[in-house]
């Protein structure tokens, strides 16, 4: 595959203006209305996976504030997948990852991110809406 995934580097102000643009065109208009504004290219599939690990590794790292635990284990190897998975994604097939990576980010931070007035973390869609909140979206 000739794209490979950048070694990780900061993002400079104009690439997360560019990876925020698409993602809030998503989450504000939908698959299409995005898809109108930023085409889909395998530089932007890179630069939402970035981010995306930018926004995952500091909610799910184990070496947080507190002490590590079982759940502190758990949630790290649950974030360790996710980007695995995306990275995958990402290098098999990039202009189709960039919708994908762009939902998948949006969903952690809406149900898995900690809300910036609590440290908890909110309880996963399924247990506050029942089998319904899981799959959907």
């Amino acid at each position: 595959m000739p794209y490979l995934i950048p070694a990780r580097a900061p993002l400079t102000p104009e690439e997360v203006d560019r990876a925020f643009d698409y993602l809030l065109a998503l989450q504000m208009g939908g698959g299409n209305y995005a898809s109108g504004r930023t085409p889909a290219t395998p530089e932007l599939a890179f630069l939402l996976l970035r981010l995306t690990e930018n926004i995952v590794f500091p909610v799910t790292g184990v070496l947080g504030d507190g002490e590590p635990h079982a759940d502190s284990f758990a949630l790290d190897e649950l974030g360790c997948i996710l980007l695995s998975a995306l990275r995958d994604w990402t290098r098999d097939s990039p202009t189709t990852a960039v919708l994908g990576i762009t939902r998948s980010t949006i969903r952690f931070v809406e149900n898995v991110s900690p809300t910036p007035t609590t440290t908890e973390t909110p309880a996963p869609p399924c247990a506050r809406s029942g089998p319904q909140g899981c799959g959907s979206g």
